[in-house]
């Protein structure tokens, strides 16, 4: 209003603000307790317990990053009267994984009916996508799959390829023999063993 006068409040009675207010209580919601979730108390060895599960992972992520969990391809050969047998592939897998498998046949003598009989463990848990080039038939020999590859001329080489998958749900050792035929003789085996990983 015009002509008031303000009064001003002795020193005394000046407050600043927030100053002698009480902070306002607020209840702990039911179901919690101040010294448990609020202090943490009793987890005081729980950040070291993290800090070991964070290690063992970044020690499983670097062992794949360097190749111990699989697709590094090794190499086996087996050599017999009238040819050689060679077969590249991966060793080591991982469940859910691509790869391939190449097979190369080298005749020193003519093959008449090449044959390559896989052991069944190949396709137990792991799917076979593609074969090329496809092969001149396909069969069952004990329960083991044979592929006929037909005539293979002395000094010619007839090479496969094999792309699998592993089925994520698959994992432990598997036999993966590997036998060449001449019709009903066997000519060369290549034998190993597979690890499949989580």
């Amino acid at each position: 209003m015009p002509g008031a006068s303000v009064r001003a409040l002795p020193a005394r009675q000046r407050r600043r603000p927030g100053e002698g207010d009480e902070p306002a209580r607020v209840a702990t919601p039911e179901g919690l307790t101040l010294g448990r979730h609020r202090d943490l108390e009793g987890r005081e060895r729980r950040p070291f317990v993290r800090w070991a599960l964070l290690a063992l992972l970044t020690a499983y992520l670097v062992l794949g990053l360097l190749g111990v969990f699989g697709q590094r391809p090794s190499t086996a050969r087996a050599a017999g009267d009238d040819a050689e047998l060679e077969l590249s592939a991966p060793d080591a897998l991982r469940s859910g994984l691509y790869f391939q498998a190449r097979v190369r046949v080298s005749a020193d003598e003519e093959l008449e009916d090449a044959v390559l009989v896989l052991d069944g463990d190949w396709l137990e848990g792991v799917t076979l996508n593609t074969v090329e080039p496809a092969p001149v038939g396909e069969a069952s020999r004990d329960g083991r799959i044979a592929l006929e590859l037909g005539r293979v001329p002395a000094g010619d080489e007839h090479v496969l390829y094999l792309h699998f998958q592993v089925n994520p749900t698959t994992t432990g050792r598997r036999a993966q023999r590997i036998d060449l035929y001449d019709a009903e003789r066997l000519v060369a085996t290549v034998d190993r063993t597979v690890t499949i990983w989580p």
